[in-house]
């Protein structure tokens, strides 16, 4: 039997990947991505030694050799961790959405949904997979705010939680609960 977990509702979901945008091509050869930075490097020392020989100051090859070469690093390393682009904007101002699962928070919110009407009608699926995440979830917000779980000090955890959620958690056998309980226990989870 498995249980799901915060792991489960933030992780990837069963669904898709929507197609990354096409990245800037390069060089497919390694030899020749390396041989166009040296290049790149000797191109910009050999310019920067000669404006300054031209204005009769002297410096060392090897000194600008190098600041290029750190600079062209740095470059290189930045372009490894650049932020993903801007969606591409619509003619009326809205962001053009490429497909339906670009945006975690949301595939992960639509898994939630899905789950949760699955659940409506089959008890087994809201006990195995709604109840453990929802017991985790008061768990969680306990340990942030107060310092205990439900384990650590149950009775100091009933009064914080309140009955109806309470119930909910320790009466697994229980019926499926009407949109208006799952409310009902959202609330209480943000109260505390």
């Amino acid at each position: 039997m498995t249980t799901g977990g915060l792991d489960d509702l933030f992780g990837p979901g069963a669904e898709p990947a929507a197609d990354e945008p096409e990245a800037v091509p390069r060089p497919r050869n390694r030899s020749l991505r390396i041989l166009a930075n040296v290049l790149l490097v000797a191109a910009a020392t050999a310019v920067t030694v000669a404006v300054f020989r031209w204005t009769g100051t002297r410096i060392s090859i090897v000194l600008v050799a190098a600041a290029f070469a750190g600079l062209r690093l740095i470059m290189l390393g930045v372009a490894e961790v650049a932020p993903p682009p801007n969606p591409k904007r619509r003619a009326d101002g809205s962001a053009a959405v490429a497909g339906a699962g670009t945006d975690a928070l949301r595939a992960a919110v639509r898994r939630w949904e899905e789950n949760l009407d699955r659940a409506h009608a089959d008890p087994e699926m809201y006990s195995r997979n709604v109840l453990p995440v929802l017991a985790e979830l008061t768990d969680e917000r306990l340990r942030l705010r107060h310092g205990i779980t439900r384990a650590t000090d149950p009775r100091r955890a009933r009064e914080l939680v309140g009955e109806p959620l309470w119930a909910a958690l320790h009466d697994r056998g229980r019926r499926v609960p009407k949109a208006r309980d799952l409310e009902t226990y959202v609330d209480a989870l943000e109260r505390l």
